[in-house]
This record gives C-alpha cells, sequence and structure tokens, in this order.
C-alpha cells in the first residue's frame, strides 16, 4: 500500500493538495538478472517536497531514472499529472513538465549563466516553420522569455552573476544554475539527483532554502535523491527509504527517524 505524504509540523504555508502529482505503481526494474527495483510504489502530492534515501545500491537512481524516461520500467505504471508516462521518450516527459538535473551539473559551460537560462526558454516560433515567419511571434516570445530568465535569476540568487559563463561558477553556484534551467523549461515537478552533493554546507542550505522557495513560489513539487540528511531532512516534507530495490519505510523525516528505520538500512 502507497504511504501518502503529509505536512511536516510546523510549517507555515498552506496545507498539501491530497491529489497525487506523480504516481510511481508496482514498477520493477531488472539488469540481466539482478532486480534493482522491486514493485516500488511511491506518491508525491502537488506542492511538495519528498526526499528519497536509501545505501548505495538500493535503487534511488534506477527509480529516478524510470520516471524521467532514461530507463522503461519492465513492470509497473507510471503516472504524472494524470497522464501515463511509462515509457515515454525523455523529451516528451520534459515537454509535460517533468524535469530532472544530475548528479553532476551539465550547463554549457562556454555560455553565460543568462544565455543558459534563455536557451531553455519554451515554446521558440522557431520550432516552428510557419511560426518562424511571423515577427510578431520572434518579439513576444523574446520579451516573454527575457522576463522569465529576470525571474529565475532572481528566484536562484544569481542575479550578479547573469553575464558569468558558466565555467567560472563554483560547484554550487552551477547546481543553483540546474534549477534554473529547470524553471525555464516550465518543470511542475523537478527530480534532484543530489542538489548539495560536494557543496559546503553554508551553501548546502542556501541551496535547500531555494528548493523551498521555488516550491513557494512557482508551486513546484520536488522528488530529491540526497546523502547529507543531516541537512536535507530539515527542509523536506516526506521521506521514502530504499533498500535493496524496495521501499522499506516512509513518513514525515522526525517519523523516520524515530522508527529507527533509517539506522536499520544503513548499517546493514
Amino acid at each position: 500500500m502507497m504511504a501518502s505524504p503529509t505536512r511536516s509540523a510546523g510549517q507555515s504555508h498552506s496545507p498539501l493538495n491530497d491529489e497525487p502529482l506523480l504516481r510511481v505503481i508496482n514498477v520493477s526494474k531488472k539488469f540481466g538478472n539482478f532486480f534493482a527495483l522491486r514493485g516500488v510504489s511511491i506518491e508525491i502530492p502537488k506542492n511538495s517536497i519528498v526526499l528519497l534515501i536509501g545505501p548505495n545500491g538500493s535503487g534511488k537512481t534506477t527509480l529516478v531514472n524510470c520516471i524521467s524516461g532514461v530507463y522503461k520500467p519492465d513492470g509497473g505504471t507510471i503516472m504524472f499529472n494524470g497522464k501515463n508516462i511509462t515509457g515515454l521518450p525523455i523529451h516528451e516527459i520534459v515537454r509535460l513538465g517533468l524535469g530532472r538535473s544530475f548528479q553532476i551539473p551539465q550547463p554549457f559551460m562556454r555560455m553565460t549563466v543568462a544565455e543558459n537560462l534563455l536557451i531553455c526558454g519554451q515554446d521558440n516560433p522557431g520550432e516552428s516553420f510557419l511560426l518562424s515567419m511571423s515577427r510578431k511571434n520572434w518579439k513576444d516570445f523574446e520579451k516573454k522569455n527575457l522576463e522569465k530568465m529576470h525571474q529565475v535569476l532572481k528566484t536562484i540568487g544569481l542575479q550578479d552573476k547573469a553575464d558569468n559563463l558558466a565555467c567560472e561558477l563554483s560547484g554550487g553556484q552551477l547546481k543553483l544554475l540546474e534549477l534554473g534551467r529547470l524553471l525555464m523549461l516550465n518543470s511542475k515537478m523537478m527530480l534532484l539527483d543530489e542538489p548539495i552533493g560536494g557543496v559546503n554546507p553554508v551553501l548546502a542550505h542556501n541551496i535547500f532554502s531555494h528548493i523551498v522557495n521555488i516550491r513557494n513560489e512557482f508551486g513546484i513539487s520536488f522528488l530529491i535523491i540526497e546523502h547529507r540528511l543531516d541537512i536535507a531532512m530539515k527542509y523536506v516534507d516526506f521521506v521514502y527509504v530504499l533498500s535493496a530495490g524496495n521501499v522499506v519505510a516512509s513518513g514525515t523525516p522526525k517519523e523516520i527517524v524515530e522508527m529507527g528505520k533509517l539506522y536499520e538500512v544503513y548499517l546493514a
């Protein structure tokens, strides 16, 4: 039975909508004779931040790869915003509003921060032969794209880096740029793989603060893989624990810590 995330105590923003944005139902994935996922079921409500944890080899990245279209599941169903996305190509999943980042940021290093954001603008008239013929279409698109870029720069705190090349940014700033690129893609939900990996603690807290602000400002949901639990647990609403391809526990951060399952999984 799938556990449904609920708000952590003490949060001041509005209650969660009970309607799940993402539903993963009995998803399995194997490589040869090895089952990386064994009938995994999770739900991510709208306007929520959910943490996916577990030791190395537990199936976390495989699950995110199945959700984002990198892998096709061997069994089960993945529903996003009411649509069955199981096995859809990556570009179609992104177009539906499900964006994904990787452990190592992959921006265009010789482009500026602003250019990296602008290139992710959706519904470019240049993608259509007929629309590209109209000057008005181009002007309207460029205006809206620029306005959104400035809003995103402010949201991720990189206003003063707009003209810097991506290769000039720190590791933590590159992680923030990845969030900005997903915002420009009109993501309704972001799948983040270790967004604070290799980042100093001060900036790590800053990145999670930006994630919370993005959720609050844009109503975006998050499913986050992260190993630095001492930091991540302070910012999320709900936690799923994976071990050997199975969901072995789920609950609020407080519930997970108190049930002791976390220690059993990591020390096994």
